[in-house]
């Protein structure tokens, strides 16, 4: 069953690209103590996620951190080479964290998956932005082939 308000994140390790190259964070570590806007694409680089969702947390980030938001983190299914390279494509600096669920295993563990391997893009995760409070799920919205309940703006209006 999808990852609902109330649950408990999943228990995994993501990969963050450091100075030093890639390196790992547990979700334990980084939703421990902290309240987390977490949003999830279907892909580095692509047309929506780049135009749009990502660009919409760099720009409202400030807002997000004044109204309680400790941290601001953006997960794909893609490795930590190619997060890395696109926060430095999109300038998000320290302002948004890029997560790299590479083998998918947040993804499937919160049964955020989208299949996208008939069109030849492999399994993928759902749009999606979530508040976490302390590693647990306050709020939770999946945009279905669309791009509308999970913006910034979106969640900016809902804190």
């Amino acid at each position: 069953m999808t990852i609902q308000a109330g649950d408990k994140i999943p228990s995994v390790d993501l990969a963050i690209m450091t100075d030093d190259g890639p390196d790992t964070i547990s979700t334990d570590d980084l939703f421990s103590g902290k309240k987390v806007a977490i949003f999830g694409v279907p892909g580095a680089f692509t047309p929506t996620c780049s135009a749009k969702h990502l660009p919409g947390f760099v720009e409202n980030a400030d807002a997000l951190k004044a109204k309680g938001v400790d941290t601001i983190a953006c997960l794909s299914v893609n490795d930590a080479f190619v997060m890395g390279a696109w926060g430095k494509d999109q300038n998000v600096g320290d302002k948004v964290m890029m997560l790299a669920d590479g083998s998918a295993a947040f993804t499937k563990a919160a049964d955020l998956v989208l299949d996208l391997t008939e069109r030849g893009l492999g399994v993928r995760c759902q749009r999606f932005a979530m508040i976490v409070d302390n590693g647990v799920v306050s709020s939770i919205h999946i945009d279905e082939g669309t791009f509308e309940k999970t913006s910034a703006e979106t969640m900016l209006g809902e804190l």
